[in-house]
């Protein structure tokens, strides 16, 4: 055999294991992972939200309402993450 005759038949061989394995490939049926429900959480009775709401329904009357300020005051500490040490009755004096 020589060179020529040699790379065709390489050549022949290489082009119909690639249409066979093209061929398995296509032909394996799909396994879909099955799907979990994610678990719905309920939220946890959080007033926060809910004075929120209130104090938006407010509006600007909001501002002079001391039970909104603290709302504000809480919702600012957990945006940033920071946490208000709680006053002592002897520290206001």
């Amino acid at each position: 055999m020589d060179g020529k005759t040699l790379a065709r038949v390489g050549a022949i061989i290489f082009v119909s294991v690639a249409i066979t394995a093209t061929v398995i490939e296509m032909s394996r049926k799909e396994e879909r992972p099955a799907i979990r429900p994610t678990p719905v959480l309920e939220e946890a009775a959080d007033p926060l939200p809910e004075g929120q709401r209130r104090c938006q329904q407010m509006g600007e009357a909001a501002a002079r309402d001391s039970e909104c300020l603290r709302i504000w005051a809480a919702t600012r500490d957990r945006f940033l993450g920071t946490r208000t040490a709680p006053q002592r009755a002897d520290e206001g004096r």
